[in-house]
């Protein structure tokens, strides 16, 4: 079925347009930019991950072949360019700002990481800048480094900053503390865990990069990037630089992953914008894939001890929470913000929980800033709440199935208030669930761990229900504009791989009766449109469909009186419906399309541009199971079964949201089976290469079954749910608890991802030989 030409609303499969480059290898990336007559970057990075630095000499490097700039601390500072700032500074809730160092662009008297930026090298090849940056002579004092957050905050640790005592950014409590410790005083049974969630790694396909050029005649810097996100960083580029925001153009060609990673600001683009000033060249930077490890932002590192009450008839009574969350050296784009704006959006999850009480922290550490992937704060809310399930229910005797549909909200509670007082709008958790658990065969799991015991193999089955609010940043704009007979769809959304070209095309579609080929889609532009919140939180669609919904309705009215005039008809006569306007009881329409072109020769053209600020998010939700078989010889953990019930509202694109459920489960069951980042005591990276940080690969997964169990959202004209982030937020607790129950403990400590050893261990201990 081709998409090109013809009409494809909301709710059909038209196959992605922007496959169709892709396949052919026809996509522009960052590294497909002509860069013949560029110069080209290589950061030197600090090897210690807390030192002093005594004295740095570039008189060498400056002197070698082909190099045409030696940046340093110092000569940042001589420049006046500003450290980096955290994209979040206040905590949502109550207004109070987090204390914070910014980010210095390259470090000058200290270094609190290991890959943190000490100096840029600018050469006419990458192997001579790579060069020059050996000759780079820098005297360190190595210092005492802490690593864990919960180590970093106790009295005592080592200190990273004056700016942020006692290393703690966040130390504080939320939702009601003395009715929960009444609740858990008066439970029938409390259930207690205490669980790591481990650090991550992106990994996108696409290095991270940029290519920055600088025009004297204009003063403006135009920077391509491999970003999600290209007006958050115009504006903190421009901040950086100490000029206005219009001098700043950012562009993103086609992006090769974003998963969060790509949101926000790195010292890399501002240095290369400068850099490209002072030598009057273009300049560009792709890192390889090992300085992403030791650069790009991570994810995860959180730490918390839980208790749930239970009443006698197993009802939950009460939640209890103290988490300690790892912010790395600095406080950097959204990072201190998710302990406060989304991990305690949701407390208890999908379940009725009527007390609830979060002791939250957040430090720094002597590690790579912690940023956010997908699902963060509700990945690891969620972890807790499954794990917390299990146990109370192995605990009390009750099925874990059984357990679940006496705690979950029903789809009758429906507009749902929670403890912390957020309203889910929509939803039907126990209807996932049961679906779920049908569809994965979960009475008949018994026969299949009975087989997989015959062949010497421990099988287990592991579930997990999810939620997560999804909106990101809460402004967003697009542009209706007609041009040369064809719709112009401007978007402050981002594209990262998702399918916009073709899934906002049916939302035009399905709203102006447009056909495909004549929509003409532009976004990861900063000029192209005033602002925009870029691609987080799985916003895009959410925001922009209804900032669409919203021009619509602004730019039909300006056309009825025109289309009256075409048809010689009363504009109040006139209805519009498949992409016309046409005269009610008769055949006598008129296009759009010929209304707009009328439009602009009149001198009144219809395009319409629209802002949206949004006063609620959405709520996807959902139940995954996962089906283990281990190896109790070796360890090795295989993923057999892999169920998906999830409600992302109405869908645009069914087949592009399967991808993206696909995708995201992956990211889950890479955590739980394969990735984590390690450090030892001292805060040097031991997975800074594919050699040691796994990665899943084909094999490592099953085909999904994958099913959906739509409610309408009500916050938004389309009724759509952001779909990108559920199966990274629900595969980590729903493979790991597969993993307890094979091996008969769903108290189990997995610290960090199940790997062979890990799991031969555990069993090694349980069953001594």
């Amino acid at each position: 079925m081709s998409a090109v030409g013809g009409r494809f609303e909301v709710g059909s499969s038209p196959p992605r347009l922007e496959d169709a480059r892709f396949l052919a290898g026809e996509g522009r990336y960052l590294d497909d930019l002509d860069a013949s007559t560029a110069l080209h970057a290589v950061v030197l990075r600090s090897p210690h991950a807390h030192a002093r630095i005594r004295n740095v000499s570039s008189e060498a490097a400056t002197a070698m072949p082909g190099v045409a700039l030696v940046l340093t601390g110092q000569a940042v500072a001589r420049a006046g360019l500003l450290p980096t700032w955290p994209h979040g500074r206040v905590n949502v809730q109550t207004g109070e700002p987090f204390p914070y160092e910014g980010q210095p662009l390259l470090a000058d008297q200290r270094v609190r990481y290991v890959g943190e930026p000490v100096a840029l090298i600018v050469a006419d090849s990458s192997s001579r800048a790579a060069d020059a940056a050996q000759a780079v002579e820098i005297d360190y004092e190595p210092l005492p480094a802490v690593v864990q957050a919960t180590e970093a905050l106790r009295a005592g640790a080592p200190q990273l900053t004056d700016a942020v005592p006692g290393n703690t950014c966040l130390d504080w409590c939320f939702g009601d503390k003395v009715a929960t410790d009444a609740a858990l005083s008066r439970a029938a049974h409390v259930a207690s865990i205490s669980v790591h969630n481990h650090r991550v790694a992106h990994n996108a396909m696409e290095p991270r990069g940029a290519f920055a050029r600088y025009d004297e005649a204009t003063g403006i810097y135009r920077l391509e990037l491999s970003t999600q996100n290209v007006h958050v960083i115009r504006d903190h580029i421009a901040r950086s630089m100490g000029v206005a925001a219009s001098k700043v153009r950012v562009i993103a060609p086609d992006v090769g992953g974003g998963f969060g990673v790509r949101n926000f600001v790195y010292a890399e683009y501002i240095l290369l914008a400068w850099a490209a000033k002072q030598t009057g060249r273009s300049v560009k930077w792709v890192a390889t894939r090992s300085e992403g490890f030791l650069s790009d932002h991570q994810a995860r590192d959180y730490t918390a001890t839980a208790r749930l009450g239970l009443d006698a008839a197993g009802r939950f009574t009460a939640l209890a929470v103290a988490s300690d969350f790892a912010l790395g050296a600095y406080v950097i784009g959204a990072g201190a913000g998710v302990p406060t704006g989304q991990y305690c959006t949701c407390p208890g999850s999908v379940y009725q929980i009527p007390s609830v009480h979060l002791g939250i922290r957040a430090g720094l550490t002597n590690t790579v800033p912690i940023g956010v992937t997908r699902g963060p704060g509700f990945a690891e809310m969620v972890d807790l709440m499954e794990r917390l399930v299990d146990v109370a229910a192995a605990e009390i005797g009750i099925d874990r199935v059984e357990l679940r549909r006496r705690n979950l909200v029903s789809a009758s509670a429906m507009p749902w208030t929670n403890a912390v007082g957020t309203i889910i709008d929509s939803g039907d958790f126990p209807g996932c669930l049961d679906q779920a658990v049908a569809v994965a065969g979960y009475d008949s799991f018994p026969a299949r761990r009975a087989k997989a015991a015959a062949r010497g193999r421990l099988r287990g089955l592991g579930i997990a229900s999810h939620i997560k609010a999804t909106g990101g940043l809460d402004e967003e704009n697009v542009t209706l504009a007609f041009d040369a007979g064809e719709l112009v769809l401007v978007t402050g959304t981002q594209a990262i791989g998702q399918g916009h070209e073709t899934t906002f095309r049916q939302i035009a579609c399905t709203l102006l009766g447009v056909p495909f080929d004549k929509i003409r889609y532009v976004a990861g532009d900063s000029q192209a449109i005033a602002m925009g919140g870029g691609h987080g939180s799985s916003r895009a669609t959410y925001m922009a469909s209804t900032a669409m919904a919203m021009a619509t309705e602004r730019l039909l009215a300006k056309a009825r009186p025109v289309a009256g005039a075409l048809l010689e008809a009363d504009p109040d006569d006139l209805e519009f419906a498949d992409g016309a306007f046409r005269i009610v009881g008769t055949d006598r329409g008129v296009p759009l399309l010929d209304v707009a072109e009328q439009a602009a020769r009149d001198g009144c053209p219809l395009d319409t541009y629209q802002h949206f600020r949004r006063d609620a998010m959405t709520y996807p939700s959902g139940c995954h199971v996962a089906e283990v078989e281990v190896d109790p010889e070796t360890g090795v953990v295989r993923l057999v079964e892999y169920t998906v019930v999830d409600d992302y509202g109405t869908l645009v694109n069914p087949t592009v949201a399967r991808g993206q459920v696909h995708g995201a489960i992956a990211q889950g069951v890479g955590q739980a089976l394969l990735e984590q980042v390690v450090l030892d005591e001292n805060g040097q990276l031991l997975t800074g290469s594919f050699m040691d940080y796994a990665m899943p690969r084909a094999d490592d997964l099953p085909s999904f079954s994958v099913r959906f169990n739509a409610t309408r959202c009500t916050t938004n004209p389309l009724g759509v749910k952001g779909c990108g982030e559920a199966g990274a937020i629900a595969g980590y607790p729903a493979v790991a608890n597969a993993i307890r129950d094979a091996l008969g403990d769903p108290r189990l400590s997995l610290v960090g991802a199940a790997r062979p050893e890990t799991v031969w261990r555990l069993l090694a201990e349980r069953n001594p030989r």
